[in-house]
């Protein structure tokens, strides 16, 4: 009966890894240092990007300066929010003016660009892809932003 028990706890360990080893290679929206907030030209027209030039996205459902998806079972996992540890910076294109934060639940700064709070998408694979942009998912639609702040379809 205890070898069973011991078996069981390796296998439930074991699978715990493997979770973990599944999710490593998502692109995560937690940052180390400031999130620098960029402009690139796409098929769809210019567009928000992160430093590493992964399109910024907005969330249909949200309120000004209140992020939803959070508040939604799986939401974050498939879009997680863009965060901060310090102000976020504007790169060339982009207004400083536009960019500020928001407070999560527990404390984890998540940047917005004219009060709509930016989002990765967990399915890119690499800089500037915006097939994602016009996705339909958790109750609202997901948009690529301009740097003027409005959505881009």
């Amino acid at each position: 009966m205890k070898r069973t028990y011991i078996a069981l706890l390796c296998l439930t360990l074991a699978g715990a890894s493997a979770v973990t080893v599944a999710h490593a290679g998502r692109p995560t929206a937690q940052v180390s240092r400031a999130a620098k907030i960029g402009v690139r030209k796409t098929a769809i027209g210019t567009i928000l990007v992160s430093s590493s030039g992964r399109t910024l996205y907005e969330f249909t459902k949200d309120h000004s300066r209140s992020d939803s998806c959070v508040k939604i079972s799986g939401c974050s996992e498939i879009w997680p929010s863009l965060t901060t540890s310090g102000k976020p910076t504007a790169g060339s294109g982009v207004k400083a003016s536009l960019l500020s934060t928001i407070t999560l639940h527990g404390g984890a700064k998540q940047v917005t660009y004219a009060g709509h709070p930016l989002y990765l998408y967990s399915g890119d694979s690499g800089p500037g892809q915006t097939a994602y942009v016009g996705e339909k998912e958790f109750g609202g639609s997901w948009y690529a932003i301009n740097a003027s702040g409005r959505a881009v379809k």
